[in-house]
């Protein structure tokens, strides 16, 4: 079925999209189309299967630009859409008005399945397989923000809107989810009719990576996240558009695999940590330099001058997981750590992909069973996540840096945590001494620690996790001229309820309470360490953690940061996935 096709990979950049061209290839299709976001990715996606094989007879064409909008504006950064007038009102009509044939035919999408774009004109894909999360995509649109901002003008609405006020109702109309995603299915449905087009594979998601309402990351808001929540809804309408797609006459079969997983990884290495294509600056603000939060002031960082980065950029040993981007050792340890969202590789994902395009029954697809399709964690990524872990902790060990956590994963939560548990690490070792050491000894150490480490205070403050003082007023922050977070984005009256919920959530809390909860938390681990039957006389696998497992604390005494924040998202916050 795949010798001799020309096939669309769109989103062949990514991590899944790669090693599906990867496969393809070895099935000899008469062409491939790789399509990216950017022209850089687009052609070094190319030049990287050249590469891999120089004797292929499959032409490799790249193809770049946003699937999402008009070929006019496929090259142009959501950013400069938004702040430019014409550029909005043209998005709200593509998106909002009536589907039109011009709708239609001036969609980058439509090009690219019609073959009319001016790079590739009559090239038309027989089969097209999308990698592109459309989910994400969708729905980190910042809606919430942008209604709220509509919300603020209501209160003013006596007078008549300025530009700069009407702009932000525009921003909020064009942001919303239900209606994007509805005009893609529609362009995409009406133009692979068109063409004719034999077959479409979507790679899916749950939006959770494979766990329920009970997910423990955050964006800093409620939990369970509404933006998270925004996300699975749009991967579950996306399906069920899919699922009815499938039962159109005249289109092609339809076919949707959905990884249930955390997807990993792309490379693991050592060098600048990169966010958004940039490095992140290193910051610090040592406790002499710390805000005050006083209880009855308000606060607002915005107010205080951006602070100068220091020289360089944080580096340290990372795992490469494509679209999410670069974990820490210890992020990555703490998400795919049992009972988390595990992990689960692009070549399992691309396996299942060419079987299901070559007709065999992987029993993965989604629209042939909505309930039982789900690609969930697997043993390929199991057995090499301990070689992953062994790698980086090598790495770690060669460039002597702690690799604690960088806050691009998303939830400040498990950046809070990983560094708090550094720090305990860092003066105690093991559990227990940390659960047996006197408070008033253990609070001394830790702010003679965070006094004295700049190092460790540079990597929290410069990835936004500021540092909470023993004293509860003493705040280590800087403005990084990013409000990345939203108590360092907009002002806030600074009360014992807003620090309290701060410093539980976004910050590095080093009060006591915090400490003693700590110390808790150590104990209760150790009495399940203690509680787990000796393996000469009971190695059954229905104990999830044993004394021989070693991918977690029990073997090596050592605080193992990653496991530790895994057992906090399983155990307090509830967020263990039901089938693993």
């Amino acid at each position: 079925m795949l010798n001799g096709k020309t096939i669309l990979i769109i989103g062949g950049y990514g991590m899944v999209g790669r090693a599906i061209c990867r496969e393809l290839i070895h099935h000899q299709p008469e062409t491939l189309i790789i399509t990216s976001l950017l022209e850089s990715e687009a052609k070094e996606a190319v030049a990287a299967l050249k590469k891999e094989f120089p004797e292929t007879d499959t032409k490799l064409l790249p193809h770049w630009g946003n699937i999402f909008v008009r070929a006019s504006l496929k090259d142009t950064p959501r950013a400069e859409v938004l702040s430019n007038p014409e550029y909005r009102i043209q998005l709200y009509r593509d998106v909002l008005d009536s589907f039109t044939p011009e709708t239609l035919e001036s969609s980058f999408l439509a090009q690219l399945v019609m073959g009319t774009t001016p790079e590739y004109p009559g090239v038309k894909p027989h089969i097209i397989i999308d990698a592109v999360n459309t989910a994400t995509a969708l729905a980190y649109q910042d809606i919430y923000n942008s209604a709220a901002e509509v919300h603020d003008l209501y209160e003013k609405a006596e007078k008549v809107w300025e530009e700069n006020e009407r702009a932000v109702v525009e921003r909020l109309l064009i942001s919303l989810y239900t209606p994007q995603l509805v005009r893609h299915v529609q362009v995409l449905n009406e133009a692979m009719q068109r063409a004719g087009t034999q077959a479409y594979l979507k790679i899916g998601t749950s939006g959770t990576g494979g766990m329920g309402l009970n997910i423990p990351y955050t964006h800093g808001e409620e939990k369970p996240s509404r933006v998270l929540l925004s996300k699975a809804a749009m991967a579950g309408a996306h399906t069920s558009l899919l699922f009815l797609m499938g039962r159109t006459p005249g289109g092609p079969a339809v076919k949707e695999i959905k990884p249930t997983a955390a997807i990993t990884w792309k490379n693991i290495g050592y060098g600048a940590i990169k966010k958004r294509g940039r490095a992140i600056a290193l910051h610090d603000c040592p406790p002499e330099a710390g805000i005050k939060l006083t209880p009855g002031t308000h606060f607002d960082l915005n107010e205080r001058p951006t602070a100068p980065a220091e020289n360089g950029v944080l580096e340290s040993v990372f795992i490469d997981t494509g679209e999410n981007g670069l974990f820490s050792l210890n992020e990555y340890t703490a998400i795919t750590s049992l009972g988390q969202m595990e992990a689960v590789t692009p070549e399992d994902i691309a396996f299942n992909v060419i079987a299901e395009l070559r007709g065999l029954n992987t029993g993965k697809d989604v629209i042939a069973a909505l309930d039982g399709a789900v690609l969930g964690p697997s043993y390929r990524a199991g057995v090499l996540r301990h070689r992953a872990i062994a790698y980086a902790k090598h790495l770690a060990d060669e460039h002597d840096v702690p690799s604690v956590a960088f806050e691009i994963l998303g939830p400040p939560k498990m950046s809070k945590l990983l560094f708090e548990a550094y720090l305990l690490k860092q003066m105690y070792r093991t559990m227990e001494a940390v659960a047996q050491v006197d408070i008033a000894q253990l609070m001394q150490d830790v702010e003679a620690l965070a006094r004295g480490n700049a190092d460790i205070r540079r990597q929290a403050v410069s990835i936004g996790i500021p540092i909470l003082m023993p004293d509860g007023e003493t705040l280590l922050a800087v403005n990084r001229g990013k409000g990345e977070h939203r108590w360092e984005r907009t002002a806030w009256d600074v009360t014992p309820d807003a620090i309290d919920h701060w410093a539980a959530t976004e910050w590095i809390d080093l009060r006591r309470k915090n400490m003693e909860r700590w110390q808790e938390r150590f104990r209760t681990i150790l009495d399940e360490i203690a509680a787990l039957p000796d393996p000469l006389e009971n190695a059954s696998s229905q104990f999830g953690r044993t004394m021989t497992d070693p991918a977690t604390w029990a073997l090596d005494p050592d605080i193992n940061l990653g496991e530790v924040a895994g057992w906090i998202f399983s155990t307090e916050e509830q967020g263990m996935r039901m089938k693993g």
